[in-house]
């Protein structure tokens, strides 16, 4: 029996002028389709989500983040790739790497606990906007395109 639940999750956006930083999945030799996700994963229990982005860019990417700063939050109702339902609540921040030289490269790889590999790379916000690629999670996009009042 599998039992249900909501996964909370911290992400990170990290901009490069008018990109951000995502991760591509799933693989592409997987057959499935390709999405874009920022960086980040799971919050653990008794972990704030800005600690678990941190985490989580360490474990993911070896890397640093700084001036570390909430952006909002976007709940996701979506199909796993195993086709089971999934329900995500994602806190959203932006960060800056520590190491600038990070910026200078235009792919990088992602390595989950598992052991398997993700492309990590620079996308533009107007790939996003033409539909050209989705962005996950929903919601993110109009998040991050949206002017402050």
């Amino acid at each position: 029996m599998t039992i249900e639940r909501i996964r909370p999750i911290a992400l990170g956006i990290i901009r490069r002028d008018d990109q951000i930083l995502v991760f591509e999945g799933p693989e592409p030799d997987s057959g499935g389709p390709i999405y874009y996700r920022p960086l980040g994963g799971t919050i653990e229990f008794g972990e704030l989500g800005h600690q678990a982005l941190v985490r989580e860019m360490r474990e993911e990417l070896s890397a640093e983040i700084e001036n570390v700063r909430y952006l909002g939050l976007c709940e996701n109702l979506f199909h796993a790739p195993d086709g089971r339902a999934a329900h995500e609540i994602a806190l959203l921040y932006e960060a800056d790497l520590a190491d600038k030289t990070l910026y200078q490269k235009e792919e990088m790889q992602s390595v989950e606990d598992s052991g398997q590999t993700f492309r990590v790379l620079w996308k533009s916000l107007a790939t996003f906007q033409r539909g050209d690629a989705p962005l996950y999670p929903n919601g993110l996009l109009e998040l991050l395109c949206t002017p402050p009042r």
